[in-house]
């Protein structure tokens, strides 16, 4: 149950970041890039993937770029460890 419990807690953080890539300000897109870089959920990498897609400034662009391959690796590593 606590597992369950912690899932959705990471889940709603998840879908908080991912929100805030669409914010106007670049500082939160950064911010939030940052971290869900931090969360190694399929979510997340979703979320990563999306804002690379439609990112126009290159610097958030990048940042999201390096974060998604950061959980791709990390999600990697957790199926290989299993």
């Amino acid at each position: 149950m606590v597992g369950t419990a912690m899932t959705s807690n990471v889940k709603r953080v998840i879908a908080y970041h991912a929100s805030r890539l669409k914010d106007k300000s670049a500082d939160v897109r950064l911010k939030s890039i940052q971290e869900l870089a931090k969360l190694p959920d399929e979510d997340s990498l979703t979320a990563l993937q999306q804002a690379f897609q439609t990112e126009a400034d290159p610097t958030i662009k990048k940042a999201a770029q390096e974060a998604g391959r950061s959980v791709f690796t990390q999600l990697k590593s957790a199926r290989s460890g299993e």
